[in-house]
């Protein structure tokens, strides 16, 4: 197995995931939160409850850049802080329901697109799609 040729694949293939990532999710966000702020709701959506660190992190975003943003969601009603039950210093944060409804009126439009997509495959093709998320999923992209 030749792991250079390997990586070049994966630069292709992560390259082809955020275009096509972007191509599903464009015009999927509301007009009252920005883009930077919907990465957050999107990364929160799927992963809550998460930290300010978390998101941080994964948003490739400064502390003072992800605590305020995180401050326009709240004021926005979007999301909610919340103190670990163990350790009061511990933040996490989560979705209100409007935060909650919001994203899935989001998902619901990125769902439309993703089935358009995929309309034409077959059954073999779809399992075999499902095959390899799983796989990547267990296999690369595990914590």
């Amino acid at each position: 197995m030749d792991k250079n040729a390997l990586f070049y694949k994966l630069v292709s293939f992560t390259s082809s995931v955020h275009r096509v990532a972007n191509e599903l999710t464009i015009n999927a966000k509301p007009d009252s939160v920005s883009q930077v702020q919907y990465k957050i709701l999107e990364h929160v959506a799927v992963n809550q409850p998460v930290t300010p660190s978390e998101i941080n992190e994964c948003q490739n975003m400064s502390m003072p850049n992800t605590s305020r943003e995180l401050s326009k969601l709240k004021e926005k009603r979007l999301i909610e802080k919340f103190h670990d039950g163990t350790d009061r210093r511990k933040q996490y944060i989560r979705l209100t329901p409007e935060g909650e409804a919001l994203m899935k009126e989001s998902f619901a439009f990125i769902e439309s697109r993703f089935l358009q997509r995929i309309e034409h495959s077959s059954m073999d093709d779809l399992e075999d799609i499902e095959r390899a998320i799983d796989i990547l999923q267990t296999k690369l992209f595990r914590s």
